[in-house]
């Protein structure tokens, strides 16, 4: 497993257990909270929603070969998860989410950087999935991601800085 260092303090990468399932449904759910806001469903129809979403997702997510889950921590307590693929010519990143009180902070950025040493050191491109609605669409931009397919809902994008590294040497 590759050792992802981030450059901010306090922030940290653990490998995704069991124990961890609590937290990252609640994570899920707050990333469907404005869109469940609008459904007119009692507590409970929302929760069972929330919890047949994130099972699939679940499932989805953990059929990715090559792939790594890690839950990101800011000073000891869980802040959110990052999952990544390694795939031949780049690392795929499946997802990544932060609690909503930690947007903005800073620490999406970090481990994303952290990400892209990772990717330079094995000479690797980063790629992502992004809704076009995201907000976190305009971080990944600022971060020198490019726009590779729209594909409806979704945009790919990439970050090819090994590429533009070597080309600078």
């Amino acid at each position: 497993m590759p050792v992802f260092r981030i450059d901010r303090p306090g922030t940290t990468l653990r490998p995704l257990t069991d124990a961890d399932q609590p937290f990252l449904l609640h994570l899920y759910g707050t990333t469907r909270e404005a869109e469940l806001q609008a459904t007119g469903w009692t507590d409970e129809q929302k929760a069972q929603f929330v919890r047949m979403q994130f099972d699939a997702q679940q499932r989805a997510y953990f059929a990715y070969p090559d792939a790594e889950f890690f839950v990101i921590e800011q000073d000891g307590i869980p802040a959110g998860r990052i999952y990544l693929q390694h795939r031949r010519e780049a690392l795929l990143i499946i997802d990544i989410s932060l609690v909503p009180e930690q947007c903005g902070s800073g620490i999406g950025s970090a481990v994303i950087s952290a990400v892209f040493a990772q990717a330079c050191a094995s000479g690797k491109r980063v790629q992502i999935h992004v809704e076009r609605f995201n907000p976190a669409q305009r971080l990944y931009q600022r971060m020198g991601f490019r726009l590779v397919e729209d594909k409806g809902v979704y945009l790919f994008l990439e970050w090819d800085g090994a590429a533009r590294q070597a080309a600078t040497v």
